[in-house]
């Protein structure tokens, strides 16, 4: 059976590595009493090692002409079922119709709102992606370190961040132009944030590294229209230095803040 050839549109780069992927669907962890939620199954390289661990496998797929193939090659497997659509606008949980993990080679150019997507609740109890190393490294930075910045926060507040291991370009096919990395996502048990608190958390955080060379006290006067009195009363009661700078905070720092303007 001849496959479509990949789609530069679509971002579509197939790893075709089996230590690869073996790795790859055991950093995923799931058993047979687990449901596997894969993003862009592509070819179904990943999906095979998926199915031989887990008990049901939901694969959605974007492409048209994949999606069909993926069926016809599992037709006689019924712990499968093929998404045809947008990730994005599926509800994953809803899909999964309960507890689920989550894993996928996510195309890179839309990456960050694919895992914002999936930390939505009911969030996935963990979720593993191959992703470009540059995101990765991002994702699972330290406050203060050189690649720390707001997806770092946004991420690292409600859940736990791993990279796992490198993947070189030319393990794919069609090679892209940057290594990739694969990293796990695991929601905390103790989120930084409440749930009401996610959205304002965001912009805040977003604002912030926005202006990230400036320090805090310029930072909120500016996000916030506040007087220079005000200011330093929301630093105070959020115990941080007005001289800081946004790369230096940590996801619970960033808590903090938030909850001093709203007096909370």
């Amino acid at each position: 059976m001849s496959l479509p050839r990949a789609k530069k549109r679509l971002g579509q780069h197939f790893l075709t590595d089996p230590r690869l992927l073996a790795r790859i669907a055991d950093a995923v962890g799931a058993t047979r009493d687990d449901t596997v939620i894969e993003i862009g199954p592509g070819r179904g390289a990943l999906t095979a090692p998926l199915l031989a661990r887990a008990g049901r496998v939901i694969a959605i797929e974007l492409d048209r002409e994949l999606a069909p193939l993926l069926r016809e090659r599992w037709a006689d497997e019924p712990r499968l079922q093929v998404v045809e659509g947008d990730v994005l606008e599926q509800d994953l949980a809803a899909l999964a119709g309960g507890p689920y993990l989550l894993a996928g080679n996510v195309p890179y150019n839309i990456t960050t709102p694919i895992i914002f997507h999936a930390l939505r609740r009911p969030r996935p109890l963990r979720a593993v992606y191959l992703v470009q190393r540059e995101v990765a490294e991002r994702i699972a930075a330290p406050a203060g370190g050189e690649a720390y910045g707001a997806l770092s926060v946004n991420v690292q507040a409600v859940a736990r961040a791993e990279l796992l291991f490198g993947v070189a370009a030319r393990a794919f096919t069609p090679p892209p132009k940057v290594d990739s990395a694969v990293i796990r996502i695991t929601p905390r048990a103790d989120p930084v944030v409440a749930p009401e608190e996610e959205d304002p958390y965001r912009t805040l955080v977003q604002g912030a590294f926005g202006l990230r060379r400036k320090q805090l006290r310029r930072v909120i006067r500016t996000l916030w229209s506040l007087g220079a009195e005000e200011a330093d009363a929301v630093l105070a009661r959020a115990g941080l230095e007005g001289e800081a700078r946004p790369e230096t905070l940590s996801p619970g720092e960033f808590a903090r803040l938030l909850r001093a303007r709203t007096g909370a």
